[in-house]
């Protein structure tokens, strides 16, 4: 069952309540007792599974599984790396043996 929100337009206080989905909107306020109570819209909430027995906890697949083509790329920005370093670091042995 449901927790609603309710504010009173009369004195202004807000309270929530404990209720059946199928149960009419009470219309009574808490503090001051007029019918001037009204259901606040609420954002809801975030479902959240704890425990075991759930897809999302048990058999998804912990990393992202990455595309062909983000595979490609990474490999060819290794490469490219990997020959700046390597005439970066044949540059610098050049001119160390030149002094």
């Amino acid at each position: 069952m449901p927790t609603y929100d309710y504010k009173c337009s009369n004195c202004g206080e807000i309270y929530e309540l404990f209720q059946s989905i199928t149960d009419k909107p009470k219309k009574k306020c808490l503090k001051c007792g007029k019918n001037t109570a009204v259901r606040l819209i609420g954002g809801g909430s975030g479902l959240i599974f704890k425990g075991s027995g759930f897809y999302i906890t048990d058999y998804k697949n912990k990393k992202p599984i990455e595309s062909k083509d983000a595979k490609k790329e990474t490999k060819k920005t290794d490469k490219v790396s990997t020959a700046k370093e390597t005439a970066k670091s044949s540059s610098t042995a050049k001119s160390a043996s030149s002094d």
